[in-house]
């Protein structure tokens, strides 16, 4: 009755061991099965030891359950067989400690008490199997036997499982970076739009990735979540994606616009959403292009939204589309200081910009509006979205 628990290999288990041999059990194939064997009558301890000896088992004796306890402490081992009734620590103490710090430990219980609830006492604390004196030496080694393959199936299930979890992890992290790899490749794409926008209309040149950037520091100033800072800085900078499809007679027009003339370029906050609503990662963003001329008190363009009507991403925009304006050269003016445009927004607060952000905006001091704007344009148009978020990172912002 040979037992090998380093493999359930059964190759040269076919023609069988030599009539005279003693069964083998093997744990690992550098060392064999040790068992503990716990038992205050010598003479019964002795025997047991001596037959799993024979049998080519590692065996320790232990005569009382604090003598196991301590070499438990010391050593690890394969099986455990223990009387129940001992004078310094019984079996079933014993069993319980064992259970607590090596559940996987198998504890047989051996003794003489014929009376089945103690039986299944055991077997409810934990006890893998149960034993009565006195047994037959084929009874002893098959029980053993059992409760080595036992164990070695539960090492088997929990190797098994850390081998599933480390994949696991290896395929989320996996995961991870082709995400990120896939949503690196969405803003070079989108820089490449906000680059073609730049080349319809070069009086507004810069005029997204400064206005971006503005939008990301007062969303992280209202504590926004990143993620939703995210989608509302790609639609900050695609604010303006729909000129391109305005003629260029009207988008590059020096002098005002007629009437006429002033609805199609209106028209381009819609033409913005249409294009962009259906790429599955510009939905969100694809919203603030649709609402970003729309004003707080329900005056503005397209649809007359107002207040919470409109997105939190398109309020703050608005602040920061006005900041940019207000500070940049135009054709017909020249640019004017950032405390002129801290009055203006404060001036239209609850008119054309949300109260609460323009709250938020007013406790920005200028100077980190200027270290934006020179950092963009010191870039020389290779300015990039990641940049900006790391460069926000290293900032103080207002809380």
């Amino acid at each position: 009755m040979g037992l090998n628990l380093a493999s359930p290999d059964m190759s040269n288990a076919a023609q069988g061991p030599p009539a005279d041999a003693e069964p083998q059990a093997i744990v690992e194939a550098t060392r064999p099965a040790r068992v503990l064997v716990v038992d205050d009558e010598a003479h019964v301890r002795s025997m047991m030891g001596s037959t799993l000896e024979r049998s080519g088992y590692e065996v320790q004796l232990a005569s009382s359950g604090r003598e196991a306890l301590e070499a438990l402490a010391l050593n690890t081992y394969d099986l455990v067989l223990t009387d129940i009734v001992m004078q310094d620590l019984n079996g079933i103490a014993l069993l319980e400690r064992v259970h607590a710090q090596q559940p996987n430990l198998p504890v047989v219980m051996v003794t003489a008490i014929h009376d089945i609830s103690v039986a299944i006492d055991s077997m409810r604390r934990g006890a893998y199997d149960y034993l009565l004196k006195p047994f037959e030496r084929d009874h002893l080694m098959g029980t053993v036997e059992r409760a080595l393959k036992h164990r070695q199936l539960l090492e088997e299930s929990h190797n098994y499982q850390q081998s599933l979890e480390q994949m696991v992890r290896a395929r989320t992290e996996m995961l991870r970076h082709a995400m990120e790899d896939l949503e690196h490749s969405y803003d070079v794409t989108l820089e490449a739009l906000g680059d073609a926008l730049d080349l319809k209309d070069s009086e507004t040149e810069g005029h997204s990735k400064r206005v971006t950037a503005y939008t990301i520091a007062l969303a992280r100033a209202m504590g926004l979540a990143p993620a939703e800072i995210k989608v509302i800085a790609r639609g900050a900078f695609l604010h303006d994606i729909g000129k391109m499809a305005i003629p260029d007679d009207i988008l590059r027009k020096p002098g005002k616009l007629t009437p006429e003339e002033q609805e199609v370029m209106r028209e381009h906050c819609t033409r913005g959403y249409h294009m962009l609503r259906k790429i599955p990662f510009l939905a969100g963003a694809a919203e603030i292009v649709f609402c970003h001329q729309e004003h707080f008190d329900g005056s503005g363009y397209p649809s007359g939204l107002a207040g919470q009507q409109i997105p939190v991403g398109a309020r703050i925009f608005a602040v920061a589309d006005t900041l940019d304006a207000i500070t940049s050269d135009r054709p017909y003016r020249k640019s004017r200081s950032f405390d002129s445009a801290r009055e203006e927004v404060l001036r239209c607060s609850g008119t054309q910009f949300d109260p609460t952000v323009v709250e938020a905006f007013l406790k920005i001091p200028n100077e980190l509006w200027q270290e934006l704007r020179s950092e963009i344009s010191g870039q020389n148009k290779r300015f990039s979205t990641f940049e900006v978020n790391s460069s926000l990172r290293s900032m103080e912002l207002p809380s």
